[in-house]
């Protein structure tokens, strides 16, 4: 399976603006720029590539969870990640510097321990989090 995106950019860096495009259609020329990234606080007018690696790594860890899950003999009736994607200034440039999952998640019938145990598997083992392993990646899990 391979999924592709697109991105179109025109202008220098600070100036310029750009547009993603995914294979799906989710994201039609929707815009990015330095501006929508580091200067629109309220984050509703572009989207940039840390956000889309929240989304990303939310719906990753969801879905690795739901079948982890289900290998143990259990069926989520809920299952909520926010994904937090810290990116900081530093030497040579800007870097993520962190990952943070916040997991709340409605299993009936699992104890704490299981749950706990589980939720790190998947943490583990969901295919972003491998990709994005050079990053300290955290996972704080509610059991609600």
């Amino acid at each position: 399976m391979i999924r592709t995106a697109k991105a179109h950019w025109a202008g220098d860096g600070k100036s310029g603006e750009g547009t993603l495009t995914t294979q799906s259609g989710v994201l039609s020329s929707q815009p990015y720029s330095f501006k929508l990234r580091f200067e629109n606080a309220d984050g509703q007018a572009g989207t940039n590539p840390e956000e889309l690696i929240a989304a990303a790594h939310s719906g990753c860890f969801s879905m690795a969870l739901a079948f982890a899950l289900a290998n143990a003999g259990f069926t989520a009736t809920s299952i909520d990640t926010e994904a937090s994607v810290d990116l900081q200034p530093g030497e040579g440039g800007f870097s993520i510097t962190a990952i943070k999952l916040k997991l709340t998640a409605v299993i009936p019938g699992i104890s704490q321990d299981q749950f706990d145990e589980i939720a790190a598997g998947a943490k583990a083992g969901c295919p972003v989090s491998k990709a994005l392993s050079a990053v300290p990646i955290s996972l704080e899990a509610v059991l609600a």
